[in-house]
């Protein structure tokens, strides 16, 4: 079941995209570290759900779904990405301002985590699921998970120390 923020039910896709959106955006956002790409990505999972709403409404957790596909197509455009930057390596990059250093440290520190830990570690701290929703998502036992948090905070706690 889909609750808002509030703790009551969404009547409808608008509701449940407004208690939805910045949650999944900011998970997003841990995993990729980028705020506008992960905001495209959410928007995009969104306007795919949207158009399959009757069937996905009904699901016991949209949620679920919409955090999936935005993830699929986080990883489709790693692997569209990695394809270009063996074409383009000479091209420079615009720097711009960003968020403060601490969330720096903490997007640089996950982007060193291999996929499935920083997946473990996103999900769990920042999307609040537990472990056993981690291993039904992923696919994988629950053993597996916890294996993923313990050495992905262990890797996160050492490349912390070096930044902070």
């Amino acid at each position: 079941m889909v609750l808002t923020p509030d703790g009551t039910q969404p009547s409808d896709f608008d509701e449940f995209y407004r208690a939805r959106f910045q949650g999944l955006t900011l998970q997003l956002y841990a995993y990729i570290g980028d705020l506008a790409e992960a905001q495209d990505l959410v928007q995009e999972a969104f306007c795919r759900a949207f158009v399959r709403w009757k069937r996905i409404g009904a699901y016991d957790d949209p949620t679920s779904w919409v955090r999936r596909v935005a993830w699929n197509l986080a990883k489709s455009r790693f692997r569209v990405r990695r394809t270009a930057r063996t074409f383009l390596h000479g091209q420079r990059q615009v720097v711009v301002s960003g968020p403060d250093p601490d969330r720096v440290a903490l997007v640089r520190a996950l982007a060193t985590l291999p996929p499935r830990h920083r997946r473990a570690v996103v999900l769990h701290h920042m999307a609040e699921l537990s472990v056993g929703e981690i291993a039904v998502q992923e696919g994988v036992a629950e053993g597996t998970v916890k294996s993923w948090l313990s050495r992905g905070r262990a890797a996160l706690a050492e490349q912390l120390r070096g930044d902070l």
